[in-house]
């Protein structure tokens, strides 16, 4: 039998059952509503309770991810107090620090290379002092600080490595020979006679230099390593000062740096010369006149395609490349041999600046300068020593130790090929640590006439040998 299919029937409504349904449809809808925006309601605050919740956790893992500095305090602006001291007029000696520098007064251990990366990649933070927001915000470099400021740096800071160098063994030869080398020693300075043949500074092909074993072996209980604030070329030696912080290393660099442009802008008969270098000079022949000032503008000239470059006096003064360069120069002693004896005195800091003006200015090249006297050492005749000087050059070599193969017994004027003949002798500059004393306990204290300081390096062991011989 076949399934019969249901009819479908079709019922109308009347007009009050319609209006009814509709009714009640209207009043579910208002419910659902009421029930939707009750749920949303309660739905929005378990999400705000949530956020707030998630929120406060990453604050507390943030704060643990940040290494905080101290806050920064009204301190000696070092470049600021050079300046004082050299007689120019600045605004304030105070509170004139920028984000990077506070940062590596006190971090000093960290590399100064990660630290510019840092700023680089926007991860240097500052909390300001000044506003009601205690929100740390992104730093540049290069901002100043204000007091009670606080810099913070990511919390990876302190598990990172110290600055790359080359550590080698440590010496008891090598200590004994650096402790040697000093001249004189105060909260604020170090000085040293640096020896001939020893860089200053490392560099490409520079195995040891003078910074890297002051930072061995001069510290001195010291946590920061002595900064060079001037140069002395490699074959040259003499006074060397180097700052022990890096407060009285920007005040000395800003004293030098002063030196160089007063100069340049003052009348040098006149001015007053708070730092005064000297060195003694062998130099071959024998200058027109006892004395003088040389002025003579540097430039600098690059040869064999770039592979090499020296220092000339330039012809024309309004050459980009020109730089302004004065000597004053004195005969301290002369010989019929054909050698004498200078005094010069740089009143500016320019690369080669006495070996140039002695050789180019005076026509009297310093013995053992081959870069700028070659054609005259081609006719030097050498000169026998005295038994003095030759039981000289023994004990020297029987007593003084000689780790780092300098030759210091060798090379005076009766050898075959003389070393450099250029000491820095003698220095006068203003005492930085009593300067840094009476600007940290007055802040109007006047330092234009803060005493000086004279530093004296005997010469070394190859000059000494010419004057002997010259004398003898």
């Amino acid at each position: 039998m076949k399934a019969q299919n249901p009819q479908r029937t079709t019922v109308m409504a009347g007009p009050w059952l319609l209006r009814r349904v509709i009714h009640r449809s209207r009043q579910l809808s208002d419910d659902v509503t009421t029930l939707h925006a009750s749920f949303y309601r309660c739905q929005c605050h378990y999400a705000t309770t949530v956020t707030d919740g998630y929120n406060n956790k990453n604050e507390n893992e943030k704060s643990n991810k940040w290494f905080t500095l101290p806050p920064f305090t009204a301190t000696v602006n070092g470049v600021a107090l050079g300046r004082e001291i050299a007689g120019v007029e600045t605004e304030n000696s105070t509170n004139n620090m920028t984000a990077l520098k506070w940062i590596q007064r006190c971090f000093p251990e960290l590399p100064k290379s990660l630290v510019q990366k840092l700023f680089r990649l926007r991860q240097v933070r500052r909390e300001s002092a000044n506003v009601e927001e205690q929100k740390p915000k992104r730093v540049s470099a290069k901002e100043s600080m204000n007091i009670g400021d606080r810099i913070f740096l990511p919390i990876t800071v302190e598990k990172s490595p110290s600055e790359k160098v080359v550590d080698y063994p440590s010496s008891e030869e090598e200590r004994k020979f650096v402790h040697r080398l000093e001249l004189y020693k105060d909260p604020e300075i170090i000085v040293v006679n640096k020896p001939p043949g020893m860089p200053v500074q490392g560099g490409i092909g520079i195995k040891r230099s003078l910074d890297e074993l002051a930072a061995k072996y001069m510290r001195h209980e010291y946590s920061e390593a002595p900064r060079l604030v001037h140069r002395l070329d490699r074959d040259c030696s003499g006074v060397l000062v180097m700052g022990r912080t890096q407060l009285s290393a920007s005040a000395l660099h800003s004293i030098f740096r002063e030196k160089t442009f007063g100069t340049q802008n003052e009348d040098i008969e006149s001015k007053k010369r708070i730092l005064q270098k000297k060195y003694w000079a062998l130099v071959i022949g024998c200058p027109r006149r006892s004395g003088g000032i040389i002025s003579a503008p540097l430039g600098k000239l690059v040869l064999d395609n770039g592979k090499s470059e020296r220092i000339t006096i330039m012809s024309d003064v309004r050459a980009p490349s020109a730089q302004y360069a004065v000597t004053e120069y004195r005969i301290i002693g002369s010989s019929e041999k054909g050698y004498t004896w200078l005094e010069l005195s740089p009143l500016t800091g320019r690369k080669h600046q006495l070996r140039v003006h002695c050789a180019e200015a005076l026509g009297t090249p310093i013995l053992g300068d081959y870069k700028y006297g070659w054609q005259a050492h081609r006719k030097l005749k050498h000169l026998h020593l005295p038994t003095s000087a030759v039981n000289l050059g023994v004990q020297i070599t029987r007593q003084k130790t000689d780790p780092f193969n300098l030759r210091l017994g060798n090379g005076s004027i009766s050898d075959k090929q003389p070393h450099l003949h250029l000491h820095c002798k003698e220095m006068v500059l203003p005492n930085i640590s009593l300067a840094l004393q009476q600007a940290q306990a007055v802040s109007d204290a006047d330092l234009a006439d803060v005493e000086s300081i004279k530093l004296v390096a005997p010469l070394p062991y190859h000059m000494q040998k010419s004057w002997d011989c010259l004398s003898s």
